[in-house]
């Protein structure tokens, strides 16, 4: 019992899990309607990532820049799959050459490349969603880590890892799709995923992922390695000295990191049914950091929070305020850095707990009666005045 409670982080957090499950799993279902749904089950795949930056960047000091990259890593992998099977030779008949994606075709390639043959296989792309962005994170981390490259140079570093992978992947518009990515993806093993049941399914499976993944960074921080992650971050050299590989340690969470960002990039393909490289890039990136900062860069649930609100508020304002969105968005960035420097998870102990002591303050006090027999008599009182 007493390791479960550590691993919830206590009854406050287990609290907080519940009010979370109950918005996401009864609240949004129940009063949303299917097309509303389906964009808040787009703004739970960002979360994905922000869970991931939580656990690097709040936790372990570690300031990816470019987590777009692993978000799209995952979400181009499973785009290819859904592509293959959405490109039988029946469907693309009308083509010069059948039995491979629009865009392959319309750039004059005869022949399915070599990349993407194994994505045929489900259990392949599966095993490619998370397998290639880990295996990414490992060799930066390696090229970096071991090299004692961190702070603001590692930030740069990953930045421009995702300028470089947005450019490859616009330059080879034969392999990739180009600018426009990879669309028009229907199915998945034959199940249709544009009806509004298959969307209201997808919602749930992407939601019980995501609190797979948050379950599994509490497990981290609840363990010896949520300590050091800690300590790393805050007194890194003193951490070495004491005979622990911290480039290990680094490099085991930024490939945690990868991993939750891959998952959301595969069920942001699923759910929205596309996948281009403006989720790639330096901007998408930049964004995610965002989320994190606002909902609270040291709270797993602050994360996803941060998620729905920052995405909500880019959907409200630039449905209502088209010409002014952007100016809006700022101004809520500005306003959670200067007055909730911890995000919306740090709310309670920066604002709550004082707004609370005043209430309690400003409250009077009122006394329960005493009980009739615990009253003195009249008479006695008459006696004890008498000489």
């Amino acid at each position: 019992m007493k390791a479960l409670d550590k691993l919830l982080g206590g009854q406050q957090n287990l609290i907080g899990i519940v009010l979370l499950a109950l918005l996401i799993l009864v609240v949004f279902p129940l009063t949303l309607d299917a097309f509303r749904l389906n964009m808040v089950g787009k703004y739970l795949t960002y979360a994905f990532v922000v869970v991931g930056l939580v656990l690097c960047w709040g936790y372990g000091g570690i300031l990816s820049l470019g987590q777009g990259v692993f978000f799209g890593v995952g979400g181009y992998c499973m785009a290819m799959f859904l592509k293959l099977e959405a490109s039988d030779p029946i469907s693309t008949k009308i083509q010069s050459t059948p039995g491979i994606p629009d865009f392959m075709d319309w750039n004059q390639i005869t022949e399915l490349p070599w990349l993407w043959q194994p994505f045929h296989s489900f259990t392949f792309t599966l095993f490619a969603v998370i397998a290639v962005p880990v295996l990414l994170a490992f060799i930066i981390g390696m090229a970096l880590f071991k090299r004692r490259v961190g702070d603001v140079y590692f930030s740069i570093v990953t930045q421009a890892i995702a300028l470089i992978l947005t450019v490859l992947i616009v330059g080879q518009q034969g392999l990739t799709g180009g600018v426009n990515g990879i669309t028009d993806l229907k199915t998945l093993l034959g199940w249709d995923l544009r009806g509004d049941g298959a969307k209201m399914i997808l919602y749930f499976i992407n939601a019980g992922l995501l609190f797979g993944c948050i379950f599994i960074g509490r497990f981290i921080l609840a363990s010896k390695l949520g300590r050091l992650l800690m300590a790393m971050r805050d007194k890194e050299e003193r951490v070495r000295f004491s005979g622990y590989d911290v480039a290990s340690f680094k490099i085991f969470v930024f490939c945690v990191a990868a991993a939750f960002s891959a998952i959301g990039g595969a069920m942001f393909a699923l759910q929205v049914g596309f996948m281009s490289p403006s989720f790639v890039g330096i901007v998408p990136s930049i964004e995610m950091v965002i989320f994190a900062a606002v909902g609270g860069r040291m709270s797993l649930l602050g994360a996803v929070y941060g998620a729905l609100l920052v995405n909500y508020g880019k959907t409200y304002f630039s449905e209502s305020f088209p010409e002014l969105w952007l100016y809006l968005m700022g101004g809520l960035f500005i306003a959670v850095v200067m007055y909730f420097p911890n995000g919306l998870a740090g709310l309670w102990d920066s604002h709550g707990r004082q707004a609370l002591a005043k209430v309690l303050r400003r409250t009077p006090v009122v006394k329960a009666a005493e009980p009739e027999q615990n009253k003195p008599k009249a008479e006695a009182k008459i006696l004890e005045t008498q000489p």
